[in-house]
C-alpha cells in the first residue's frame, strides 16, 4: 500500500476537510504551505468560481492541493470537467457517488479520494478506481453518516486494499495515533483547522468552538435524511423543535436559509449554522496551522511504524 504522503506529495499525512463556504483558496493554500493537503470546497458554487479559486490557489502555493466536489451540487458535472481542464492534482468527493466521473479523472492523472460513510460504499469506490477513501465517522462536523469513527475505520480497512484516511473526532496526536491503530494511514481534519490563525471565518465562530464543551454539538436533519452536526444555539434548537412537531421540509429549509453564511461571515451566534465536530470541546486555543500539524504528528509516525510490525 502506497504511503499517503508519497501519493499526495505532502509532508504530513493530513487532509483538510472540504468545508463549504469556508475552504477557499486562502485556507487551501495555507494548509498546503504548512505541510498538509489543502482543499478548495466547491460546495454549491459555480464552475467559474471554482476555476478562479484553483488559479488563485496556485498563485499562493507551490505544493499539491485538491478540490472537494459536493456531488449534490447542480454544477457537479461541470466542476468535474473544470478540475480536468485546470489539472488539479487531487479530487475529493462527498454527498454522492462519483463513479460516473472517475474514469475521466484517472485518465487526466488526477488522484481520486471519495469520502464514504460505510463499508459498502468504500468497496464500490475501490472497484470504480478510487486511489483511497476518507472514512468519516459521525463525530465529524457538518454532513455526517451514522457509524462512529471507532467502528467504521477498522471495518473499512479490512474491506479494501486501497489506503484508508480516517475522519471524525480527530484534533490532536492522540486522535492520529488512534486512527493509525484502527487501520488508517492518514487523517482528514476540519474542526481543529477552523480554529487556526489562517482560517478565514468570523472570530465568533472560532470563539464558539474554543468555548464549547464535550456535549455542545447537536445533529439536525435526521428526519429529512440529511443529518448535519452543528454547535447548539437558538436556531439549531428551533430546528429540532419544529422537526419533532412534524414541520415540512420547506418550513425547515426556510429556518436554515443562509444560516451558514450567518455563522461564517456575520458571526451570528443565535442564527448561524456553526458546523463543528464533537471534538470541539478539546480545542482551547487559536494556533497557526504549522503548529497544529507539528503537534499533531510529533512522534506519531514512529508509533505508526511499530503498529505495522506488531
Amino acid at each position: 500500500m502506497k504511503n499517503i504522503c508519497e501519493l499526495l506529495k505532502i509532508k504530513y499525512p493530513v487532509i483538510q476537510g472540504g468545508m463549504a463556504n469556508i475552504a477557499d483558496h486562502r485556507l487551501a493554500s495555507a494548509v498546503s504551505n504548512s505541510g498538509g493537503l489543502g482543499v478548495i470546497a466547491a460546495g454549491g458554487n459555480t464552475p467559474e468560481w471554482v476555476r478562479k479559486e484553483i488559479r488563485k490557489c496556485r498563485e499562493n502555493t507551490p505544493h499539491n492541493f485538491g478540490v472537494n466536489i459536493m456531488l449534490m451540487s447542480p454544477y457537479a458535472g461541470e466542476i468535474a470537467q473544470v478540475v480536468i481542464e485546470e489539472k488539479v492534482p487531487v479530487v475529493i468527493t462527498g454527498a454522492g457517488n462519483p463513479s460516473p466521473y472517475i474514469k475521466a479523472w484517472k485518465q487526466a492523472g488526477i488522484i481520486v479520494i471519495p469520502v464514504i460513510p460505510s463499508v459498502a460504499l468504500a468497496k464500490r469506490m475501490e472497484r470504480a478506481g478510487a486511489d483511497a477513501v476518507v472514512a468519516e465517522g459521525t463525530e465529524a462536523g457538518g454532513h455526517i453518516g451514522e457509524l462512529t469513527t471507532m467502528a467504521l475505520i477498522p471495518q473499512v480497512a479490512n474491506a479494501v486494499k486501497i489506503p484508508v484516511i480516517a475522519a471524525g473526532g480527530i484534533a490532536d496526536k492522540r486522535g492520529v495515533v488512534a486512527a493509525f491503530a484502527l487501520g488508517a494511514i492518514g487523517v482528514q481534519v476540519g474542526t481543529v483547522i477552523l480554529t487556526s490563525e489562517e482560517c478565514p471565518i468570523h472570530v465568533n465562530y472560532k470563539a464558539r468552538i474554543i468555548e464549547a464543551k464535550d456535549t455542545d454539538t447537536i445533529v439536525t436533519g435526521r428526519k429529512t435524511g440529511a443529518p448535519v452536526r452543528v454547535l447548539k444555539n437558538i436556531m439549531a434548537r428551533e430546528y429540532l423543535k419544529l422537526s419533532e412537531a412534524g414541520a415540512s421540509l420547506e418550513e425547515l429549509e426556510k429556518l436554515t436559509l443562509g444560516s451558514l453564511k450567518k455563522a461564517v461571515i456575520d458571526g451570528d451566534l443565535d442564527r448561524g449554522s456553526f458546523m463543528a465536530g464533537q471534538i470541539s470541546g478539546l480545542i482551547k486555543e487559536i494556533k497557526p496551522l504549522k503548529q497544529i500539524f507539528e503537534e499533531m504528528f510529533l512522534d506519531a509516525e514512529p508509533y505508526k511504524d511499530s503498529l505495522r510490525i506488531l
